[in-house]
């Protein structure tokens, strides 16, 4: 008996059809994505203000009012505007509107991007009041530690400003602008540490002599700790 074998040629579709289909596939991709982030941009600037504001109310102890201050003409002037960038730190106020500290921001690439600080100075004593990560991607594990350790986290409470921090090896500190590194992190720590001392250079000949601080607002008084 004879059997006849009959072969079935697939045509592949032709190299221009693919590139058409990826390219329409693209473009509705593109389009979907940006939807969300349009539909999602107001939800997420909220939310950042909000951590932002959360980051003062921390790093400024007993703080019930902030304001944004931006230096400009050689001065610090009152803004009200949204977002953060350079020129700009928060002075914070107690529940009386009476001045307590700045909030001071900084940024420097770490081991493996952009580390973001905000830290906490009363120019009464020179004296920080606490650190907070606003940014981070350190190596999860060992980098990431610089806002998870609340022992090197702490170190940042009460510690005097009068000339550079370092941060040397752990159990090794002698003196009082001292800090110990985190054991595995130490170039994460030693980049926080950096970060402080730049934006302290950077901002102290910009402060306010004492007692001559920015007045509080009336449209920042609203400005408080309701989201604590």
């Amino acid at each position: 008996m004879n059997t006849t074998n009959t072969t079935v040629q697939t045509q592949e579709p032709s190299s221009r059809r693919l590139v058409m289909s990826m390219a329409i596939a693209g473009f509705i991709s593109g389009m979907i994505i940006i939807a969300i982030y349009m539909l999602t941009f107001d939800t997420i600037k909220e939310n950042k203000a909000r951590e932002l504001r959360l980051a003062v109310f921390k790093v400024l102890p007993h703080v019930s009012h902030m304001q944004k201050l931006h230096f400009k003409d050689n001065k610090l002037v009152v803004v009200k505007a949204d977002g953060m960038d350079d020129e700009m730190i928060f002075a914070g106020y107690d529940k009386d509107k009476k001045f307590i500290g700045y909030a001071i921001q900084g940024k420097a690439p770490g081991f493996q991007d952009t580390v973001h600080v905000l830290y906490g100075y009363l120019s009464s004593n020179s004296n920080i009041t606490g650190m907070e990560i606003l940014d981070s991607r350190e190596t999860p594990g060992l980098g990431d530690k610089i806002f998870k350790d609340m022992d090197f986290v702490g170190e940042f409470i009460n510690l005097p400003m009068h000339k550079d921090i370092k941060a040397v090896k752990k159990g090794t500190k002698t003196h009082e602008n001292e800090i110990d590194a985190i054991t595995g992190a130490t170039i994460s720590s030693k980049v926080v540490v950096k970060i402080i001392n730049q934006a302290f250079k950077k901002w102290s000949p910009r402060l306010a002599e004492q007692g001559n601080e920015p007045a509080l607002e009336l449209y920042e008084a609203k400005v408080n700790k309701e989201s604590q």
